[in-house]
């Protein structure tokens, strides 16, 4: 078994408004989740695999924490993606113009739509444990 890095240096962070109807979320932390991951080289994140007894293969859970937060509405969103992009760290969001229809469609929509009038449903980003405190310590647990 390799060693792994300390799994506290390091978290992903998805945060969701907490005005969605529960299949709603789901569906916006799967394209939040799989959109960062897409992001992230192999030596950022590490993904470890779980072996039982019996010799199944659970594989590529992330090593490091996933923590789910909520937020009340979306300029809360909005201010953690952009304290994201002004301290480098890698994010994904997801708006309600990605909602309806296919991924073409969505992208037309938010494309005639100015940013300021997006409705941000969540964002996730990954990083440093310290740093990524630094502006989701007022967020609540998702419970």
């Amino acid at each position: 078994m390799s060693v792994l890095p300390d799994e506290n240096q390091k978290r992903f962070i998805a945060i969701l408004s907490k005005k969605m109807e529960l299949g709603r979320t789901l569906n916006v932390l799967g394209h939040l989740s799989v959109g960062l991951s897409s992001q992230l080289e192999s030596s950022e994140s590490q993904y470890v695999d779980y072996a039982d007894m019996d010799g199944n293969v659970h594989p590529s859970l992330s090593h490091y924490p996933f923590i789910v937060l909520k937020a009340d509405n979306s300029n809360k969103l909005r201010k953690v993606r952009e304290e994201a992009i002004s301290r480098n760290i890698k994010f994904t969001d997801f708006t309600s113009s990605m909602i309806e229809g296919g991924s073409v469609e969505q992208q037309q929509r938010t494309k005639e739509t100015r940013e300021v009038d997006l409705e941000y449903l969540g964002v996730c980003i990954f990083g440093g444990t310290d740093t990524l405190r630094e502006f989701t310590k007022k967020f609540s647990l998702y419970k």
